[in-house]
């Protein structure tokens, strides 16, 4: 079933989602107490064009007028009203060593010293990475959501603070990419409307076997990964309007290869290097930090329910997975109730008004009465706190079980045979 905004035509929600971020922008966040280290990201959105409603030109409006009057002179259009909102993603250039190699993500980047604030961050990392300049008359800089800080090591080490900010591309045509071969090895233009879509969400399934045996050879990682198996996070699969491949990238047209023996097959299982495997055959999923991100964007749009698909990470072992399922039961409601109290699920049916934004007065926004906030003061981060701590305790009853099953099982076993 469609969702109401689907239906209603998403332009006109999208009209007053950006005006509510402009109107209302997020607050600063500081720097963790052991990490100075910020990055930007850049949420760009455009309006595709539709056969029967097609643009008479590529008008880009009067740059002279204020955010809100270029939003609405932009919206006011009838190609616009009856186009089809699309956001731009980026699949990074898989890298020995990355951490997110292969990733589905938005432009971004580090902040350096010459960058005279995040925003600037944000600009110059589009550039660097796509070739789209985000200053030119046809970009509007609406806004910006939610500061966050990016954890390693199940939410205990911080890396550093994420910033997003969000463009609007006015033009009818596509911009013309440059991708940056050793940073992005796509491009893609997601419909919004399919993003918001239940049918397209699913889960990604990752090895963290590494994470324990950091150490040790691939027979200890495969080991713990027969037991534990894989990690399943929320993601969403992401069906392009409009893609853009670079073809320098290595791996853009495939080389002929020798079929793997059987050791190397195995070895290539346990160690499960991405960044060597077959990344053009991996199907575009969106999980991680970049779906925390556009969770907190597109829980603003009807029917408000993006947090309520987003679901925390587990594993896909039964009894691993009932475990973390009972331990985590009470905190995942709590941070439910900690959402509502925040404003975040607030007036979840509401049909013609973001959710969080605008039926949240600046009274009951976090931060607005001077109060500090730190880098967990948004949808999933909300959702996450304490969420790791459980989940390690989770596996170490899971192991005490595991090891308790198997001495009864071995035992069983022995007075079994020592009868006969």
């Amino acid at each position: 079933m469609d969702t109401p905004a689907s239906q209603a035509g998403l332009s006109h929600f999208l009209h007053n989602v950006l005006s509510e971020l402009y109107q209302h922008p997020s607050p600063h966040v500081p720097d963790p107490p052991t990490c100075k280290k910020r990055a930007s990201v850049a949420l760009i959105l455009r309006v595709r064009p539709t056969y029967n409603h097609w643009p008479t030109s590529s008008s880009i409006g009067d740059p002279s007028l204020t955010v809100e009057d270029r939003l609405d002179e932009f919206f006011s259009q009838p190609w616009v009203q009856n186009g089809d909102p699309e956001v731009l993603f980026i699949k990074r250039a898989a890298r020995v060593g990355d951490r997110w190699t292969g990733h589905i993500a938005l432009p971004g980047g580090k902040r350096d010293p010459e960058d005279a604030d995040d925003q600037a961050a944000a600009i110059r990392e589009a550039w660097e990475e796509i070739g789209l300049d985000l200053t030119t008359d046809d970009c509007i800089h609406v806004g910006n959501l939610p500061e966050r800080w990016v954890t390693t090591s199940w939410g205990s080490v911080p890396l550093m603070t994420l910033c997003p900010f969000v463009f609007l591309t006015t033009r009818s045509d596509s911009p013309t990419l440059n991708l940056q071969p050793t940073e992005v090895a796509s491009t893609h233009w997601i419909p919004l409307k399919a993003l918001l879509s239940s049918s397209v969400r699913t889960v990604e399934h990752v090895d963290i076997s590494q994470r324990f045996t950091k150490q040790s050879g691939f027979l200890a990682r495969m080991a713990v990964r027969s037991m534990m198996g894989y990690m399943q996070f929320s993601a969403v699969r992401l069906l392009p309007s409009e893609s853009q491949q670079c073809s320098s990238v290595p791996g853009f047209i495939p080389n002929e290869k020798t079929q793997p023996s059987f050791l190397q097959s195995l070895k290539s299982w346990c160690l499960s290097n991405q960044a060597e495997s077959g990344e053009r055959d991996r199907p575009l999923l969106l999980w991680g930090l970049t779906l925390g991100i556009l969770t907190d964007f597109l829980g603003l749009f009807p029917p408000n329910n993006a947090v309520h698909l987003w679901k925390p990470p587990t594993f896909g072992v039964p009894d691993l997975r009932l475990i973390v399922s009972i331990l985590t039961y009470n905190l995942r409601k709590h941070n439910k109730q900690q959402l509502k109290a925040a404003g975040i699920l607030k007036h979840a049916n509401s049909n013609d008004k973001p959710n969080a934004l605008s039926t949240t007065s600046d009274a009951e926004r976090p931060g607005s009465s001077g109060q500090a906030i730190d880098g967990h003061a948004y949808a999933v981060g909300i959702m996450l706190h304490g969420y790791y701590d459980r989940l390690r305790m989770a596996i170490y009853v899971f192991l005490a079980w595991r090891i308790a099953l198997g001495s009864a099982a071995g035992f069983t076993a022995w007075r079994f045979f020592r009868r006969r």
